[in-house]
Parts: C-alpha cells; structure tokens; sequence
C-alpha cells in the first residue's frame, strides 16, 4: 500500500504548522491551568502518532466502511446519552477510568465529513434534485439530532455548516443554495423571536445564549459576564501581553473571572498573555492551516478527496471564526474549542484524525 504513494507529496508543512500550534496550545493551557499540562501533553504526542498513522491509510480504503462508521457512530451518540457522564445539564461525554472523558460528538464531525464525501460522490449525477438532498439531509439529521439532545446546539450548528459547505462544493446549484438559505434564515428568525417572548418553547440554556447575546446588560447572569470578561481579558493584553507567566500584574485569569478558560475561552488568555501578537500568530497558524487543506483539496486525485479535505477545511475554519467570535463577543456564547489549542483530548484526537486524511490525500493527488 505504501509502495504507491509519491512521498514527495506529503505535507511536512501541514504537519509542522500543527504541531507547531499544539505546542503553542500546550503552553497556553498551563498557563490558564498548570494540573491539565500533563494529560495535554499526552495528547500532543498522540496527535503526533495519530496523523503520522492516519496520514498512510489510503482513505479509499476507510470509506469502503463507511456505513460500518456511521452505525458506530449513531451507537456512541445513542449510548452517551443513555449511559453519559451529566455535567452541568448536558450528557456529552463517556467517562473512563484512568483516561478522563470520551465526547463522541468530537468524533462525529470527522465521521459526517466522511460521509457526506462518499454520499455525494454516489450520487453526484443527482445531487440537485430533491430526492437526494432529502436523502442526505435525513441521514445527517439522525446523527444531529441526537447530538442536539445532549443540549449541544453548537457543534450540532457547526456539523451542518460543514456539511453545507461539502454540498456546495460537490454541485450544489444556487437556486438550491438560496432557497436553502431562505429556509434557514427563516428558522433562526423563529428561534430568537421565540426567545423574546414570555413562555418560549425552545429550551431555557438557548434562550439564555440568545437573550445574552442580544442584551448583555440586561442578562448579565445568564452568561454573557462569560464573554464580557473575557473581551476585557483580551483587551488587557494589548500589544504584547502581561506575559505568560507574569505575577507582576493583575490579570483576569488570577481573579477567575472566566470560569473553565482553558478550553471553550482559551482565546482570552491568548490575548491577555500575549496581546494582539499572540493572537496574530495563532490566528495566523490556523488560516495556514485552512489554506494547505484547501490547497490539497485542488489537487485531490477524486471527488471523494476533493470532498474530505473541503469538509476538514470547513472544521477549522469555522470551528476557530466561532470560538474567537464567542470569545470576543461577536457571536452568541458557543461551547466550541479553538482546534489544536484549546484543551481536550477528544477534539485533539478529532482533529488530528481530519488532518491524518487530508495528508493522505495530498499523498495521492493526481499528476499533471
């Protein structure tokens, strides 16, 4: 299998780069919370192994199974629910003795992006009528669905965008693309008017995150002091930071004004510690990062690659504009990991999963 390969193709750049992010990461954790540095550090080299193993798989080979993935996917998310660890209202995660926590969820981004790729390869003679698009939207629905329920609207939002964006690359044409859209947009506008009014049907944790969003001031308990201080966190930093392991200077993260900042808000501590240059650098590291999976997605050998590498690109794209949109106040309060630098293992193993394919693809991209 691995006689076939061009390893003249493979990205060390791509490697690098995240690496070179799950160092930054790692740093950035420790200093929000030094007891999780040893469990990130083994994630670190995880991710390492994990994208060199992944990246020699030929991903052909994986989708030959791609209905064997799904089904296991759909257990776990059935079985996190029955038999879940409930922290805070929601039930995402498996716990495991000597390990921590599994969230399948984090797996079922890179499983859908799978999907979605060998779905719309099959039927890309047929991709705009309505008989497939109802198809595919009612077998990503089911997996979506039941990762709505563990109350998880933000990676339930964030797998559809990636999905979206996987449909628009395979063919989709506009006047599907608008009406689509319209659909959509019509959606949210009922969901925030029903957030206003005084008995509203959707669940009280996403009325909170709208009316927090629309009125900070008036809603300051329901979560939005989450996201004010962390805007006054990052602002605090300014140019070049208060430094990251700094005693001098009072800092947002020393009064723990922003509660579990190393993961959904660890951008505020990007920007306190190390100010507007820190967060150019990793904002920087993770557009480049973007970039290389689109570039391998231009030159992937098949419609199934193309399509992987757009939906793994779509992941960190997105994925990373919603954390700093959160962390900045910009968008509702989400609960999303910045990839490669917020810590968890799940989402450091998805992601480095998603990277492992996208090398892999570049490894067999057509010749010119």
């Amino acid at each position: 299998m691995l006689k076939k390969y061009h390893w003249r193709n493979y990205s060390f750049k791509l490697f690098l780069t995240v690496m070179i992010l799950c160092g930054l990461g790692t740093v950035y954790i420790y200093a929000a919370k030094p007891e999780y540095i040893n469990k990130q550090l083994l994630g670190m080299v995880m991710a390492f192994f994990i994208i060199t193993i992944v990246s020699l798989i030929d991903y052909n080979l994986i989708l030959k199974y791609i209905w064997v993935i799904y089904a296991i996917n759909v257990v776990m998310l059935i079985g996190v629910k029955l038999f879940g660890l409930n922290v805070n209202g929601a039930t995402r995660w498996f716990s495991i003795k000597g390990f921590g926590t599994l969230q399948p969820s984090e797996f079922s981004k890179i499983i859908m992006i799978l999907f979605a790729a060998y779905f719309l390869d099959k039927h890309k003679d047929s991709l705009n009528e309505w008989k497939t698009i109802g198809k595919f939207a009612i077998l990503c629905l089911f997996p979506v669905s039941l990762i709505l329920i563990e109350t998880d609207l933000s990676t339930s939002i964030d797998i559809c965008m990636i999905l979206a964006a996987i449909y628009f690359v395979a063919g989709l044409s506009w006047k599907r693309i608008i009406l689509i859209l319209s659909v959509a947009l019509a959606i949210g506008g009922v969901f925030i008017a029903d957030a206003t009014r005084e008995n509203p049907i959707i669940p009280d944790y996403m009325v909170n995150r709208i009316l927090s969003f629309i009125d900070p001031a008036e809603h300051h308990d329901a979560g939005a002091y989450q996201q004010t201080n962390s805007v006054m966190a990052i602002g605090s930093g300014q140019l070049k930071g208060k430094g990251l392991f700094s005693d001098s200077l009072a800092t947002v993260k020393d009064a723990k004004l922003v509660s579990e900042q190393q993961t959904d808000f660890i951008f505020s501590i990007v920007g306190e510690m190390t100010g507007f240059i820190g967060c150019m650098i990793v904002i920087a590291l993770l557009v480049l990062i973007v970039l290389q999976c689109i570039g391998i997605a231009r030159k992937a050998k098949d419609m199934q690659g193309i399509l992987i590498a757009t939906g793994v690109s779509a992941l960190f794209a997105f994925q990373s504009f919603m954390n700093i949109g959160v962390a900045t106040q910009l968008l509702p309060n989400t609960g999303l990991p910045l990839p490669f630098v917020s810590y968890g293992l799940s989402s450091l193993v998805g992601s480095s999963i998603g990277i492992g394919l996208v090398i892999n693809i570049g490894l067999q991209r057509r010749k010119y």
